[in-house]
């Protein structure tokens, strides 16, 4: 079976949780980026914020991306590594449930499934402490080359970088898809991993990639300036079509034939977690769906927007209905 979009990426079972400032200051927690953490720190931290813990989820970045696709209706597979745990099934069951379709297997692991605490405060922005377990063992034997060959477009994600076996499984990924024909788009996932994994994150990049998602932090650091202009150019020397959101001011997407400001749509937002992750999704989904960059950039702002106005890091598939009827 022909599949629209293959991604790759962590495994994480993510926590969300409403917080403070005064709460993340108290944990000595850096607001607003995401922290590696060990497990016995994360438990400590799950149990201040036992009180108010929302909701639990199949997560990850890249997960969260080729879930809001599939909602879209794109053929989607992910391939990721767990443990024969209760955190592993869950996680495989819910996507399973979101019409992804896993390539791996639970596996007895030392490490147990990774997890991901999602702390977001008054102003909806997000901070994660993140133990990644069996995922920082996600390595190039864990990609399924048959899903991969047989897809529009290979997605990567930037958190792997933050692993030597992970860094390597995205670049062999980047390399199949460079052999069988198939593009690749790959997201940064957070200003973090480039402030730290730069070069690693340009290992993964290489010569080109077809989509490169980035936020405006991410596209500064990795471009190494604070002039839009600038970042813009020296992406594109690094993809065919460059996309930098800019939050509740909307977007930019750019390719040699063109530069396209979108503007954003004003909301209350509650929680930003997941909002670039839905964005990617969107955009792709519409583009292996024949629609131009502009349209593809158009149905994702509308889709991001209402993310940000809920809890947790994606929509619901009914909310996605009844944008995708209106637009």
């Amino acid at each position: 079976m022909t599949l629209d979009i293959y991604g790759i990426g962590n495994a994480l079972v993510d926590i969300e949780s409403k917080s403070s400032f005064e709460l993340l200051q108290s944990l000595n927690i850096e607001k607003g980026i995401m922290t590696l953490v060990d497990n016995e720190t994360l438990q400590t931290y799950k149990k201040e914020h036992a009180p108010y813990i929302q909701e639990k989820a199949c997560g990850g970045s890249a997960a969260n991306t080729i879930i809001t696709a599939a909602h879209l209706g794109a053929n989607c597979a992910y391939s990721c590594k767990v443990t024969n745990d209760t955190d592993g099934q869950f996680y495989l069951n819910d996507l399973e449930k979101n019409n992804v379709r896993c390539t791996n297997r639970t596996t007895e692991h030392s490490l147990p499934t990774g997890n991901c605490l999602v702390m977001v405060t008054d102003d909806a922005d997000r901070t994660m402490t993140t133990f990644l377990g069996s995922s920082q063992e996600f390595g190039p034997e864990d990609l399924d080359e048959s899903q991969l060959k047989s897809s529009q477009i290979v997605y990567i994600e930037g958190y792997l970088v933050s692993s030597e076996t992970g860094k390597q499984a995205a670049i062999n990924a980047h390399n199949l898809a460079n052999k069988h024909g198939v593009k690749t788009a790959f997201t940064c996932s957070d200003p973090a991993m480039v402030e730290f994994f730069r070069s690693g994150i340009l290992e993964i990049i290489g010569d080109h990639v077809d989509y490169l998602f980035c936020n405006e932090a991410e596209a500064f650091s990795l471009s190494e300036t604070t002039i839009v202009d600038e970042a813009l150019a020296y992406l594109k020397n690094k993809a065919t079509t460059v996309i930098i959101t800019q939050g509740k001011r909307g977007a930019l997407i750019s390719n040699s034939e063109e530069t396209i400001k979108l503007n954003g749509i004003h909301v209350d937002a509650i929680d930003t977690n997941g909002a670039g992750d839905c964005f990617a999704g969107s955009f792709l989904a519409a583009i292996t769906q024949g629609k131009s960059i502009k349209e593809a950039g158009q149905l994702a702002i509308q889709l991001s927007a209402k993310l940000v106005t809920q809890f947790g890091p994606r929509l619901n598939l009914d909310d996605v209905k009844n944008i995708v009827t209106t637009a």
